[in-house]
C-alpha cells in the first residue's frame, strides 16, 4: 500500500487545515487508518486513528474535540479536519495502515505502511 499525504501549511493559531491521504495498491477498506506527527526534537506520536470500517475513532487528549478523522473508502482516502489550531499543533504529520487485529491503532508498531509526511506550521 502507498500512501500520499497533502493539505499541510502554514496557518495562524485559531485557524484550520484539513490533511488528507490517498491509498492506491492495496484493499483500502480492510486497513485501520491512523495520522501521527513529528515536532522538531521530539519523539513521532499518535494522533487519530479510523478503523477499516469506520463506526470506530480514537484521538489523542492534545486533539479531542479539535479534530475529525473520516475516511471514503470508495475514494480510497482518510482525512483530517484540524480546527482551532495551536502553535503546540506544529509538526510533521504522517498518515498510516495497519491492517486489524495488529495491536492498538495508538501505537506506532502497529503501522504496516506509511506516507512520507506532510508540513503543518501554526504560528501565534
Amino acid at each position: 500500500v502507498q500512501l500520499q499525504a497533502s493539505g499541510g501549511g502554514l496557518v495562524q493559531a485559531g485557524g484550520s487545515l484539513r490533511l488528507s491521504c490517498a491509498a492506491s495498491g492495496g484493499t483500502f477498506s480492510i486497513y485501520n487508518m491512523g495520522w501521527f506527527r513529528q515536532a522538531p526534537g521530539k519523539e513521532r506520536e499518535f494522533v487519530a486513528a479510523i478503523l477499516w470500517s469506520g463506526v470506530f475513532t480514537y484521538y489523542a487528549d492534545s486533539v479531542s474535540g479539535r479534530f475529525t478523522i473520516s475516511r471514503d473508502n470508495a475514494k480510497n482516502m482518510v482525512s483530517l479536519q484540524m480546527n482551532s489550531l495551536k502553535p503546540e499543533d506544529t509538526a510533521v504529520y504522517y498518515c498510516a495502515a495497519a491492517r486489524d487485529g495488529r495491536g492498538s491503532v495508538r501505537r506506532i508498531n502497529s503501522y504496516e505502511y506509511w506516507g512520507q509526511g506532510t508540513q503543518v506550521t501554526v504560528s501565534s
